[in-house]
């Protein structure tokens, strides 16, 4: 059972790397935009201005997507065959399950009540009032559909709905999956939410200690999406401090902030418990542990694992956009994320909060609002140089940790990965006993194995393009249930009927188990 569950999860680390290659772009994108935009420093009637929310925006829209990206890319990367359908049906399904989801807010739910809690309601790709899940949802959902194909796409339905069996039924189901896992989501979530901001107001009541878990809380949620009903509170609210500056009070640790960056005070430790350790981990302890995956990983793929790692590693310095190296270790070895970055990044925050560092952030704990927010207010108002120092301390700890536990424990990083065999769906021996007799008459019927170039389906009918369409014995095909034969030189066509998509099925993997056999 445990290897079985490690093998799923390396399957689904694999299955990741093409959406995450083009995270760290979209990072700087992203955080070069948007740091750049609201720093105040470029006039807003400039082209640079408005060429830098272009490209703000272009980066955004990419990680607004990510769920659907990853929602495929775990379909695509679990399924055991058609993988193609596995990644239509997961689109079917993704946009479904947010409809349910919105439509049950906007229908049966107190839309005003929701939105009490920070972060709980979202409005992305269309859909308005929904429960952020992020990807947590896009990858459980990815998850169901690979297993509904595996299951279900070569089933048989009664003749009068035979059309709608076999690979058409993976798309069906995979809508009905998508409509039940939004309504289900979309009755959780609230409570959810509410135990998180809960949790918030206590964590704001236990100095350091509150510190450290506001920390660790922080990055545990990120793969949820509850993050933001969790850190906004801390960001507007009084749970994140209450300041009263020439006479006007001030709640919530970034309008305080942001006061008193206006006024020319210093940043108090109080406002910078709540950003200036994140930059010591993404600036510097995530680059770390990419650089001890890099010297981890298989002397063949470490070229493979460098390109990754490396604009990986430069987006979190940059733009602090951690996506990209977090999710590459996150679901092929998630103790290192749950049990060691969480931890750490905790251990972050608070020490920062010991030092009385505030250096703060207006996007992301990366090096440009580290300049911004750091380096330029000076560090008699800021102390940035401590934490530059606890940085450097940090890079040096998750290297050293993470190097340790992947290679004692032998974790699937980034070009560590086992090269293991896909999994047949049903055995050699099965398909040639089972199909033997249908199937052999079926092959000989179209000239023999070496004679079929390419085999495909349309709603009622079996297409191929043949060797030699000379050969195909019309007699036999007929035993095999064909209701007849359309020739065009070495273009044929079987006509089955609506039950095709099951014939052409059960001709690949009896194709296959043969191939498997001869070898």
């Amino acid at each position: 059972m445990k290897d079985k569950l490690f093998g799923v999860l390396q399957k689904m680390g694999r299955s990741f790397l093409l959406p995450i290659a083009v995270l760290p772009v979209a990072g700087l994108l992203l955080g070069i935009g948007s740091t750049l935009t609201s720093s105040g420093y470029i006039p807003e009637d400039t082209f640079i201005y408005k060429l830098l929310c272009v490209l703000g925006d272009c980066g955004d829209m990419v990680f607004g997507i990510l769920p659907l990206l990853l929602c495929v890319a775990v379909a695509l990367g679990l399924a055991r065959q058609y993988k193609e359908v596995a990644a239509i049906s997961a689109v079917f399904g993704y946009f479904v399950m947010n409809m349910a989801n919105s439509s049950i807010v906007n229908h049966f739910m107190d839309v005003e009540e929701l939105s009490k809690t920070p972060g709980l309601l979202s409005d992305f790709l269309g859909f308005t009032n929904c429960m952020n899940t992020s990807v947590l949802g896009g990858v459980i959902l990815g998850v169901i559909v690979a297993k509904l194909t595996n299951k279900f796409h070569s089933i048989k339905l009664p003749e009068l709905l035979a059309f709608f069996g076999g690979l058409n039924f993976v798309p069906i189901i995979s809508t009905v999956a998508g409509i039940v896992l939004g309504i289900s989501m979309t009755l959780i979530w609230p409570y959810a939410a509410a135990l998180i901001a809960m949790l918030g107001v206590a964590v704001s009541k236990m100095g350091y200690v509150g510190t450290f878990l506001y920390g660790f809380i922080y990055r545990l949620l990120i793969p949820t999406g509850l993050h933001h009903v969790f850190y906004l509170p801390f960001w507007q609210t009084a749970i994140g401090g209450t300041e009263v500056i020439n006479g006007a009070v001030f709640y919530g640790s970034q309008n305080i902030m942001i006061e008193q960056i206006r006024l020319g005070l210093p940043i108090t430790a109080e406002v910078g418990r709540f950003y200036s350790g994140e930059f010591a981990m993404m600036m510097f302890g995530l680059p770390g542990a990419a650089l001890a995956m890099y010297h981890t990983a298989h002397k063949e793929n470490k070229k493979k694992a460098k390109g990754l790692l490396l604009s990986a590693a430069l987006a979190s310095f940059l733009t602090g956009i951690t996506e990209p190296i977090e999710f590459s270790f996150l679901f092929v070895a998630p103790f290192l994320y749950f049990g060691v970055h969480s931890v750490l990044a905790g251990a972050c925050f608070m020490i920062g909060h010991i030092i009385g560092a505030g250096v703060c952030n207006n996007f992301s704990a990366g090096a440009l609002d580290f300049m911004i927010y750091g380096v330029m207010l000076g560090n008699e108002r800021t102390k940035w140089i401590y934490i530059l120092i606890l940085g450097i301390v940090m890079f040096v700890v998750y290297y050293i940790v993470f190097r340790f536990l992947i290679v004692k424990f032998n974790l699937k990083t980034p070009g560590r990965e086992d090269s293991v065999e896909e999994v047949r769906l049903h055995s050699k021996k099965e398909y040639l006993e089972s199909s033997q007799n249908k199937y052999q008459k079926l092959l000989k019927g179209l000239g023999g194995l070496e004679n079929i170039l390419d085999i495909d389906a349309c709603a009622s009918r079996l297409r191929l393009r043949l060797a030699n369409g000379n050969k195909i014995d019309e007699s036999l095909l007929k035993q095999t249930g064909s209701l007849g034969v359309v020739k065009k030189e070495n273009n044929v066509q079987v006509v089955y009927g609506p039950k095709v998509s099951t014939v052409r099925i059960e001709l690949e993997n009896y194709i296959s188990a043969i191939k498997g056999k001869e070898g």
